[in-house]
């Protein structure tokens, strides 16, 4: 016992109360969020101790009782449109329509009634998915997203189509809009009879190039006078997204035109003409991997009279503000949040999803003064991970880090948390061992959030690194477009070099760098240690190991993505790390769904063969009915526990202090 008090242990043998059990439970993202007509908020709650089920929870009348569930235990609001889902459900007038995930129809479900009713065919094997749905009130009907996977499914058709809500009758949706790839944000102006969305097709991903149309109704409800708003000029590269109807009719979007940022603009009917209405070197969004992205609204301030309640993304943190649409000032809110990701307002309160390095992600309940530029109460009314207050001085919090690349006079950035624990400290002569993550997408963003995932680390005395390579969002169009060509390459020299300067400047050690990550983050790991020799170990959830065969397998949504983000058949060829196993001398383990669609599981049943094979020490654990992303609890705890072991085992070269039951080793037990 030190003269702090603290026991003096080796760095990654600390005890922590962050068990494998509190983190697992934690481990959600909501996929959906919406207020009621009675203006209480509505979300998706993902359940890992429920088998990975998404449930309906509404917020209750009286902050002393408890969320109530709105669907019953044998439904799960969940979409599989595009594989990442999103968008699963609307509510009006007290009537909510959600997508089950079992059979993927959609249903009917009252406020306070017992048992859903189906408005769609069953097509028979979940073939059939919908997503984005809106109400239409101008034809009592509902309007969606659909994609088609009878024909093929790995080519499905996706159209917006409508569903009559006039009977109670199971009725073939009808076609409203056809003939591009993808559509999502159908969105109906309440004031007049017509509708915008946003539309794009192969070789693009939405965030490359996309179109924002309106169209007006027929007296038939069909789809007629139709005006692309943004997106058509070939001169001029953007990615429209978020349209959303004012109170007054009028039409806001999102789009990087000009600036190569997301900024808020507007559409002057009168003079059908683009107009911006608050520019910032900042986004106002993120990338639309999902449906039913919301991070702005409209607040009423008198009458007819409205505010935009919105936040944008800086520096790595996010600020939340009030926007005067006709004067172009932008007012910032003070709240407890530094990152926000969705936002819908009620009758008295909006609604921010959201989270900070000291709370983990919740939804908090804002009222605001009359003039609406202070915040006068701020709630939470739901968090992932209730009750962390008596594990606070076991907390990391992240240090910013802007590094170098090897391009000359071009930075990076991560997070690194370093290893902390009231409890214990490290011999003075001893550096950590350092895990980095490299984030899934490749276009996504390491966020400075409590996550208890991290806290289970760093809490046992090992640093972590989250990297925001280059290719990642949050900086703008040029940042993210530097993986254009070079996935594979500026991810992984990113994440060496920034495990690099740690090193340098003492504060980790060089000889227990290891690297982990899902998805593309695999794929990241693994030419890691196939290309490079920084690290002494990796673990791979569900990560691409052969490009070309990941290319031919993938679904449609990212059927050209890879070809844009590496090149022609000789670049995929080279940096697939399944041909250049014999590069690969580190120990690698390997987690895998079964039914994951994204990446297949031959991915990883191919690498661990040959690794094998080769002699190398490999580990390969696989999850049946699991998908791209673990959702079952035990299989998320049983991931954390034994990347813990594996990493201690082969690299740490320390005993942990959790009794955790290895699995079996090949070329190692």
């Amino acid at each position: 016992m030190s003269s702090s008090g603290k026991t003096t242990a080796p760095y990654g043998s600390w005890k922590s109360p962050i068990t494998s059990d509190l983190a697992s439970v934690a481990e959600k993202r909501l996929s959906g969020i919406a207020v009621a007509d009675d203006g209480r908020v509505i979300w998706v709650d993902p359940r890992p101790d429920q088998g990975g089920r998404a449930a309906l929870v509404m917020e209750p009348e009286n902050s002393e009782h408890a969320p109530m569930d709105l669907i019953p235990e044998n439904y799960d609001a969940r979409t599989r449109a595009q594989e990442y889902g999103g968008g699963a459900f609307a509510i009006k007038d007290g009537i909510i329509i959600f997508s089950n995930y079992k059979d993927q129809r959609l249903y009917r479900h009252s406020l306070g009634g017992h048992s859903p009713v189906a408005l769609t065919p069953d097509y028979g094997g979940a073939l059939v998915h919908y997503a984005d749905g809106v109400f239409d009130p101008h034809f009592n009907r509902y309007i969606a997203v659909m994609e088609d996977c009878r024909q093929s499914s790995l080519n499905p058709t996706t159209t917006i189509v409508t569903i009559s809500l006039s009977t109670g009758d199971i009725q073939e949706p009808k076609q409203l809009i056809i003939g591009s790839d993808f559509y999502a944000f159908p969105r109906v102006d309440p004031s007049r009879k017509r509708m915008a969305w946003i539309e794009w097709s192969h070789p693009n991903m939405p965030w490359d190039r996309s179109q924002l149309w309106i169209g007006c109704f027929s007296e038939v409800g069909e789809i007629n006078n139709r005006v692309c708003i943004a997106g058509n000029d070939p001169h001029l590269v953007e990615s429209p997204t978020e349209p959303k109807w004012s109170p007054n009719g009028e039409l806001f979007f999102l789009t990087d035109r000009n600036s190569g940022y997301w900024n808020i603009y507007k559409w002057v009917e009168h003079k059908n003409e683009v107009i911006p209405v608050y520019s910032l070197n900042a986004e106002f969004t993120r990338p639309q991997w999902i449906f039913g992205i919301k991070c702005y609204d409209f607040l009423k301030k008198d009458g007819q009279n409205y505010r935009i309640v919105c936040s944008y993304r800086q520096n790595g943190r996010s600020y939340l503000g009030i926007l005067d649409h006709e004067s172009g000032s932008f007012s910032p809110l003070d709240i407890p949040f530094s990152d926000v990701l969705n936002i819908v307002s009620g009758t008295e309160y909006f609604y921010l999803e959201g989270a900070s390095p000291s709370q983990p992600l919740s939804i908090a309940k804002v009222a605001l003064e009359k003039e609406l530029s202070k915040v006068k109460n701020f709630s939470i009314v739901w968090s992932s991970s209730p009750d962390l207050s008596k594990y606070k001085s076991y907390f990391s919090f992240p240090e910013v880090i802007k590094f170098p690349t090897v391009i000359s006079g071009q930075c990076a950035y991560a997070y690194f948390y370093p290893p902390l624990n009231a409890d214990f400290q490290a011999p003075s002569d001893e550096k950590p061992p350092l895990i980095v993550r490299a984030h899934g997408g490749p276009t996504g963003e390491a966020r400075a959030i409590l996550d208890l995932y991290i806290q289970y680390w760093t809490s046992r005395g090992w640093g972590f690194l989250d990297v925001n390579y280059g290719g990642s969002t949050g900086y703008g169009r040029a940042y993210r477009e530097r993986l254009l060509g070079q996935w594979g390459i500026v991810d992984v020299n990113d994440c060496c070099s920034c495990a690099k300067f740690l090193v340098e400047q003492g504060k980790v050690d060089g000889e227990r760098l290891c690297i982990t990550g899902r998805s593309a983050g695999g794929f990241t790991t693994l030419a890691c240690l196939a290309f490079r020799n920084t690290f002494k170990a990796g673990a791979s959830l569900f990560g691409v190991a052969d490009l070309s065969l990941m290319s031919a397998e993938t679904h449609k949504f990212e059927a050209h993505y890879i070809k844009n983000l590496v090149g022609d058949e000789k670049d995929f060829f080279e940096r697939s790390p399944i041909n250049s196993v014999h590069k690969i001398s580190q120990p690698v383990i390997l987690f895998q769904g079964l039914d994951d669609k994204v990446v297949p599981p031959d991915q990883s049943q191919k690498i661990y063969v040959a690794l094998k094979e080769k002699g190398v020490p490999v580990a390969l654990v696989e999850y049946e009915g699991e998908q791209h992303g673990f959702r079952k609890a035990e299989n998320i705890k049983f991931t954390y526990e034994q990347q813990m072991l594996f990493f201690s085992r082969l690299v740490g070269h320390f005993d942990l202090a959790d009794d955790i039951t290895p699995i079996k080793i090949e070329n190692f037990d």
